[in-house]
């Protein structure tokens, strides 16, 4: 809870910025509340509102024209009141999209205030509520959240361009800038630093961790990867590439144990046989395309439908290749339900039950307005930022998003994770799975993993931590108290 002795930051007012200044009067925007976590007694300040993001600049002549703001980026920072900050490790976190703000590990797993959101079939009904964390990395570790630009009340300055930040490259340097700001500012340079990142944050944080050592020479103590991506061929479904289609197959098994198509069966057994085969026997028929005799297919297809529980009907009209939105409108159809992507433990009914896929994830829907009233009401009410622009949550603003430093190849970041773990011996990766995640399959996050040229020893400075729910596992209160133990171990090592 926040106690009632509040301060301002000297640095700014207790007002946040508005959108109608020039770029010339940009300023950071800083308030500092004092808190004290209740179930630990942990006292600490955060720091909130809108850093300013600038770029140097030059004329057309190549002549100096100083530091010029170009946006202002919303962050949220705790530190503990009683630690030497010297020592005490810092995580800087965000989450992914492209377009998502950091509410969902901010206030779903990290920090010291959550949102009562319920779970999957005890959904908390609106208004719904904020309660003080039975635990928190916190305790461990000071946090920085980041929102990226256009996300929460991230901006562009007036004058500015929008779409300048929406792209890969330019997204990487703008959060590794904000990190050097805040150690530099903060004398946090001789901290342990981590950072920690969710779905598409997971390869932001590869690669602001590599402009980082590269640009600045600033090593990270660990990397934080929660329902990872690193390499987007894994992922997309689209003609010509059979891969996404075999490292998907386990999720499809899982989702269908959990809605209960696999009785009798414990789900680590299903996942085994559906990697086994997808890995194996599937990964082979895909490769053959016509080349299968017509028992081969037969084989194949039997054994999808035993795996997956899809229809073998649905199986032939789709020669042995569905995407996941497919899915998601198949599993449950004779139910008239769907299941999310996000989470498959979540299911809504269709909007039209003959729709070939769905594209509506209730799963999202389900847990968005919590998270909305919890931000909305937190930034402002207890820690005493006031914007009145809208928090934007998870945004299409940033659409389309660049990738041209990727033309013509895939979407990889491996091999900066490989060159890191080499150049910096000391560095360890923390990675967490959820076996229901249709938006990350654990399957091509390990296939990547797999595939990287690391040595033995490097190998053993990962740890792989699974869990029995979706991308945002942290929903499932079991999942969360053991990624935050994880944690723990993680940044106090």
């Amino acid at each position: 809870m926040t106690e009632d002795t509040q301060k301002d930051d000297a640095t700014g007012s207790d007002q946040a910025q508005t959108s109608d200044q020039t770029a010339t009067e940009v300023t950071d925007d800083f308030v500092t509340r004092q808190h004290t976590h209740n179930p630990s007694g942990l006292k600490y300040t955060t720091t909130t509102g809108r850093l300013v993001f600038r770029r140097e600049s030059v004329d057309k002549d190549g002549k100096a024209e100083g530091f010029k703001p170009k946006a202002e980026i919303f962050v949220v920072a705790y530190t503990a009141d009683d630690a030497e900050p010297g020592s005490r490790p810092v995580t800087f976190a965000f989450n992914g999209g492209p377009g998502s703000s950091s509410v969902w590990l901010h206030m779903g797993l990290l920090g010291p205030r959550l949102v009562d959101s319920g779970d999957v079939n005890e959904l908390t009904p609106p208004p719904y509520g904020i309660v003080d964390s039975p635990e928190t990395l916190l305790e461990h570790s000071d946090l920085v959240l980041i929102d990226p630009v256009n996300t929460g009340y991230s901006r562009v300055v007036e004058g500015g361009k929008e779409d300048e930040f929406h792209a890969f490259i330019e997204d990487r340097d703008l959060v590794a800038e904000v990190i050097r700001l805040w150690v530099t500012r903060n004398g946090r340079w001789l901290s342990p630093k981590y950072i920690a990142g969710e779905s598409y944050g997971t390869l932001r944080a590869v690669a602001v961790a590599g402009r980082l050592f590269d640009a600045y020479g600033m090593a990270v103590n660990g990397l934080g990867l929660i329902s990872t991506v690193l390499n987007m061929a894994t992922l997309r479904f689209f003609d010509g590439s059979d891969q996404p289609y075999a490292l998907h197959i386990p999720t499809y098994a899982a989702i269908a144990h959990y809605h209960g198509r696999h009785p009798g069966r414990e789900l680590t057994d299903v996942v085994a046989e559906a990697e086994e085969f997808a890995a194996r026997d599937f990964g082979y028929a895909l490769t053959q395309g016509s080349r299968l005799t017509d028992g081969e297919y037969d084989d194949v297809v039997g054994r999808l439908a035993a795996i997956t529980t899809l229809d073998e009907g649905f199986i032939r009209r789709t020669n042995l290749r569905w995407n996941y939105f497919e899915f998601a409108a198949e599993l449950l159809r004779e139910a008239n339900l769907v299941v999310g992507r996000i989470d498959g433990r979540f299911t809504a009914q269709p909007a039209n039950q003959q729709d070939s896929q769905n594209m509506d994830d209730p799963s999202l829907r389900a847990i968005n307005a919590p998270y909305a009233a919890a931000i909305n009401h937190y930034v402002r009410m207890e820690l005493g930022y006031e914007n009145d622009l809208p928090y934007e949550i998870l945004t299409g603003r940033v659409q389309p998003w660049s990738y041209k430093t990727f033309e013509g190849a895939p979407v990889d970041v491996s091999k900066v994770l490989e060159r890191l773990m080499v150049h910096n011996p000391s560095m360890r990766v923390h990675v967490d799975y959820g076996y229901q995640d249709g938006a990350t399959p654990h399957f091509a996050a390990e296939y990547v993993f797999a595939h990287m040229n690391l040595s033995p020893q490097a190998r053993e400075r990962f740890t792989h931590h699974y869990h029995e729910a979706g991308h945002m596992m942290y929903l499932k209160p079991e999942a969360r108290l053991a990624q935050l133990a994880a944690l723990k171990d993680f940044v106090t090592a």
